[in-house]
């Protein structure tokens, strides 16, 4: 789908050429590989850097700067920087969306809410100044900023549906990708027929958040039957990035070449679009909203059906009885040592009456635990079981993914020693 061609202006800033690209095959294909990298990679990064959600985003916000900075200083479209900078966009805004649901136990379906009235705010003023939403069009820096700014609150909109709509029906990985991938293909018809072409764009551009997260999800996510957990093809969260960001390079280095998804080299070699039809937007438009009903009426109905959810808190404790060091045997040391470091860290802040250092210390610990999942479960999924119980006793104590208030230290210094023994 494509929206109106402009490739110059003079309005609201310097002259440029379209600093977006054609939006061919190609554009649709790289971007849903962005955002599975934007999934995988980020937990693999959280993983391996173990400095917790927070500062991964930090770190992830300061490369966003600089790459963006890259981007609007070019005065035309060039493939790499410009799609280096999506992938940048996709970690940096699931990230945020991360943070308000697991650190600051932000409702999904409020997030869901907030970044969709950001996202109107954001449209409104770019509509108010340009007059225009058309990404043929963002040939000004004022256009650009507004055009990235979009980008951002689109992943972390897309992050938190998607992530709600999973909390909602229960769905595996697999299953999750049918939704997003059917409703993008019901936009694809509606945008033929004749809906308005910049709507469409950007409806199905949110949906490639959710599309391409669920893919991530469902290569990285180990292969397990067991009610509560995931059933992937548990290539892991690094070995699905490699692969990801292979594809998205040799994209890149073949569209560098031919400059196919260039505004200017497009237009030369295709016929202009025929005007639209008034009359066939306005039944497009009827054909949107029963789509947004029925897509309403699908999650209620998944809601409402018998599904596997999130295990109780009162089941938390594990069946299986392992002596001190059992669990761990199996997995490396690397990883072992970072998350005993973490316990460590919180146990002394407990004790030597830091609350606040407590509390973080054992979110960073949770997040590392979290993002760990698909390479330490496989490996000795008993041993996985049996830690993850003891994990979130640790949790419960702080009130960390738990209803309850935050216990005494007494009891979290308990159960972290617990945990400490368990993975000596």
């Amino acid at each position: 789908m494509t929206t109106t061609s402009e490739t110059r202006t003079r309005r609201g800033g310097r002259l440029m050429l379209n600093k977006v690209p054609e939006v061919t095959v190609w554009f649709w294909v790289i971007k849903i590989l962005c955002t599975t990298v934007g999934e995988s990679f980020a937990d693999w990064i959280n993983m391996k850097l173990g400095v917790g959600l927070v500062n991964t985003a930090w770190i992830f916000t300061a490369v966003f700067v600089v790459v963006l900075g890259v981007q609007l200083r070019l005065k035309r479209y060039v493939p790499f920087p410009y799609w280096l900078t999506v992938v940048v966009v996709s970690v940096t805004g699931t990230l945020y969306t991360d943070i308000l649901t697991d650190q600051l136990n932000v409702p999904l379906w409020i997030s869901s809410t907030v970044f969709s009235v950001l996202l109107a705010v954001v449209f409104g003023a770019w509509w108010l100044r340009e007059r225009t939403l058309s990404i043929h069009s963002v040939t000004t820096r004022s256009r650009e900023s507004f055009y990235w700014l979009t980008v951002l609150v689109t992943f972390a909109l897309g992050t938190a549906t998607g992530d709600w709509t999973l909390e909602l029906t229960g769905w595996s990985p697999g299953a999750s990708v049918l939704l997003p991938l059917g409703l993008i293909a019901a936009i694809t018809l509606l945008w033929r027929f004749g809906a308005n072409p910049v709507l469409s764009f950007w409806l199905a551009y949110i949906l490639t958040r959710p599309l391409g997260a669920n893919i991530g999800d469902w290569l990285a996510s180990p292969k397990t039957a067991q009610p509560g957990e995931p059933t992937g093809l548990a290539l892991g969260t690094f070995t699905t990035s490699l692969i990801f960001l292979g594809l998205i390079l040799a994209t890149v280095v073949y569209l560098t070449v031919t400059r196919s998804d260039v505004t200017e080299t497009y237009d030369a070699t295709h016929t202009p679009q025929i005007t639209a039809d008034p009359r066939k937007e306005r039944v497009a438009l009827a054909g949107f909203g029963l789509l947004a009903v029925a897509t309403v009426g699908l999650l209620v109905w998944a809601h409402g059906r018998p599904h596997v959810g999130p295990a109780p808190e009162e089941d938390a404790t594990s069946t299986v009885h392992l002596a001190p060091g059992q669990a761990v045997k199996k997995f490396p040391a690397t990883k072992v040592d970072a998350l005993r470091a973490l316990a460590s860290t919180s146990l002394k802040d407990a004790q030597a009456g830091n609350p606040t250092g407590a509390h973080a210390a054992a979110q960073s610990l949770r997040d590392l635990w979290d993002a760990d999942q698909a390479s330490l479960q496989p490996l000795d999924n008993t041993g996985w079981t049996f830690l993850d119980a003891q994990m979130d006793q640790v949790l419960k104590t702080f009130g960390i993914d738990h209803s309850n208030a935050p216990m005494p230290a007494a009891q979290q210094e308990a159960e972290l020693n617990t945990l400490l023994t368990d993975m000596r």
